[in-house]
């Protein structure tokens, strides 16, 4: 990593608030250059916190782009961090017209050339994406970074049709712990505590919203830009990594956006931006990529960008299976068209008679992370044991390599004795020497199979052709090993099982999957320079003589026929920012099934948040405790909120609510 600070600009920044026509100011950090210039400005907007939990990202990346003669903007959004007014739903109608408001309020400055860009990762690539859609006159271009163009089928609430068990409690976790962290004394002033109640009073779990709309209905319609592409005006840099659960939406807007306004980018990263160096790389100059990106259509530079493929993908090498890698092998590969012409499926019929697919209920615990940030334990580790719960189809690779790039497809004829169930497929790489590395995999809801819009019981006892998409990859099968093909009847705790699923039986002679097989292409010469990033903002993370609890740890009560995952997320522990703020955060969380008994499932997460300025003899704390389970009929819910200022319980409440299983 190379720290830049021979800008072409000084900069300088300020904090100050944006006022909204409702009265409401949204917290702002603004990083511009010194200069007698009007400039371009670049926004990110978010309800994490500017003040400290992305403040180490934002000092990475803004200053470095006010070196380069952009003014660039941090906001929190409404009712988050030190912005007025009370949080609402993730992407609600609110948080976007505020959003549309701060873009053209950036554009009226007097510092401002009137040309605004967006950027983001993940909820920052998603409201950049969602703003786009509603087409603010202003806004010229963005970057969005592992985010998702359809709230239902691509984001951490549901895939194919079921309920993410793995994330969607999780998260609604993890947020109802961020929502109910209190403004900053130090940039508020007096008025914190007062702040922090009237928002607390507003506080409701998102799993309650969440859950009660298992279908595609118009709730998710709501943000999804695969609604309508053509409302997007402004020009879009797609950009995801292999091991990000969002990087499907990058194919989709290369395909659906007029090529003359969109250029995509896949590389091998997980859920970070591809600058930070975190596993797996290669790291990028992403900050440089980016930068020619906003040359080009907010200051009508050539940048030569629009003159790169429709799509820039990394496709991997064969690697052994391993939770973490540090850099994996592999090539970038551009097409200039998507679908491409390089790209044809082929297809591998499953073959053989029926199979009955049964898989025990603790089958996934080795699926690894929903969300890999760069952590030791976050990706799957070697398949075997989950292979050997599924029913498997093998292809050997005998005299070329076989190199994929896109969607696999599943088409499978099933035959189910009960109304509902799920099916899930893997595609593994399998070596010479046996082991087994997951590829990408797929799930679907068998109640959703004629629509995510709908819920329909099987016709019990009949068979019926299902057809599914997996995950997209770039990969390379070598000669001597095998494709191989899983098929599982459950998949705990990513999928929440269906209550009354006993399995299926497969009729592998009818059943098939076809594979986006890429023809092999010479070199195309894509490069990019190495990793750049502005000065570090200077945070410490104090040792502690605390012993660290593993990653994941996975315990069998082998009496009970128990199986308990305990996932910590290590989403930062305690640092102490440079303007003596002391943060720490801790979470767990905790997923128990029997594993002859889907309604046994149950989903756990317990977090704890500290502020603490001793300076100014300020200490508040959050706890939080939010648990998920199912009987036949209903999604049970519990969560808990406890608020301390100091010793002081300011406040306390839970939440007990029984939601109807109608889809997921």
């Amino acid at each position: 990593m190379h720290i830049r600070t021979d800008f072409p600009y000084e900069t300088t920044h300020e904090d100050l608030y944006i006022p909204l026509a409702d009265g409401t100011q949204l917290y702002a950090r603004i990083w511009r250059p010194v200069t007698d210039e009007p400039v371009p400005a670049l926004l990110e907007y978010l309800p994490y916190r500017l003040s400290d939990w992305t403040a180490p990202r934002d000092w990475q990346r803004h200053p470095w782009y006010a070196g380069h003669g952009y003014a660039s903007v941090r906001v929190d959004v409404r009712g988050h961090g030190n912005s007025e007014g009370m949080p609402g739903d993730e992407y609600d109608a609110t948080e976007l017209a505020d959003g549309v408001a701060v873009v053209h309020w950036l554009a009226e400055q007097e510092w401002c050339s009137g040309r605004v860009g967006m950027f983001g990762i993940s909820w920052g690539g998603f409201n950049s994406l969602q703003i786009a859609a509603l087409a603010p006159e202003p806004l010229k271009a963005i970057v969005t970074v592992c985010s998702a163009d359809d709230r239902y089928d691509n984001d951490v609430h549901y895939m194919g049709g079921s309920v993410l068990g793995v994330d969607m409690h999780a998260w609604a976790s993890t947020m109802l712990a961020f929502v109910s962290r209190p403004p900053d004394p130090a940039d508020v002033g007096d008025d914190w505590r007062d702040m922090w109640l009237r928002r607390l009073e507003k506080v409701e779990p998102f799993i309650h919203t969440w859950l009660a709309h298992q279908t595609r209905d118009d709730y998710w319609k709501h943000g999804s830009v695969c609604e309508d592409y053509g409302a997007i005006r402004a020009k879009v840099l797609a950009v995801g990594g292999w091991h990000d659960p969002y990087r499907d939406t990058v194919l989709r807007l290369v395909e659906h956006l007029d090529p003359g306004q969109v250029r995509g980018l896949i590389g091998p990263w997980s859920h970070q931006y591809p600058d930070r160096g975190l596993p797996p790389g290669p790291a990028i100059g992403f900050l440089q990529e980016t930068l020619r990106w906003w040359d080009q259509h907010l200051k009508d530079k050539d940048t030569g960008v629009m003159n790169e493929p429709l799509l820039r993908s990394w496709i991997s090498g064969s690697h052994p299976p391993a939770t973490v890698y540090e850099t994996l092998p592999g090539r970038w590969v551009g097409d200039a068209a998507w679908p491409s012409e390089n790209v044809a499926p082929v297809t591998y019929a499953l073959g053989g008679g029926a199979q009955i697919v049964r898989s025990p209920q603790q089958t996934g615990l080795d699926a690894g992370r929903f969300f890999p940030f760069g952590n030791d334990a976050d990706l799957p580790p070697d398949q075997r044991d989950e292979d050997a719960k599924s029913v498997c189809f093998e292809f050997p690779v005998e005299d070329a390599p076989i190199e994929i790039l896109g969607r696999p497809l599943m088409t499978l004829l099933l035959r189910m004795d009960v109304p509902r169930g799920q099916v899930i497929a893997r595609l593994c790489d399998v070596a010479p020497d046996g082991s087994s590395t997951l590829v990408t995999r797929g799930a679907l809801n068998l109640a959703a199979r004629h629509g995510r819009d709908r819920a329909e019981d099987w016709p019990v006892g009949e068979a019926e052709y299902v057809n599914f998409e997996l995950n997209g990859i770039g990969h390379t099968f070598p000669p001597g090993h095998r494709i191989r093909v899983a098929i599982s009847s459950s998949y705990w705790p990513w999928i929440w099982p269906q209550a009354g699923s006993a399995g299926f039986t497969l009729e592998a002679e009818g059943s098939l999957v076809e594979l986006p097989v890429r023809r092999h292409t010479e070199d195309p010469g894509i490069t990019f320079g190495a990793p750049e990033q502005a000065e570090p903002l200077g945070v410490v993370h104090p040792v502690t003589l605390d012993e660290q609890r593993p990653e994941r740890l996975v315990v069998r009560d082998v009496a009970k026929g128990e199986w308990r995952l305990e996932v910590d997320p290590r989403y930062g522990g305690t640092r102490v920012y440079p303007d003596g703020l002391e943060f720490t955060e801790d979470a767990l969380e905790t997923y128990t099934i029997q594993q002859d008994d889907p309604l046994s499932a149950r989903a756990r997460s317990d977090w704890t948040i500290r502020l603490h300025r001793p300076e100014m003899s300020w200490d508040v704390r959050v706890e939080t405790r939010s648990e998920l389970s199912a009987d036949a009929d209903d999604f049970i819910t519990s969560n808990e909120v406890v608020c301390r200022d100091g010793e002081e319980i300011v406040f306390h409440r839970t939440w007990e609510k029984r939601i109807p299983r109608t889809g997921g």
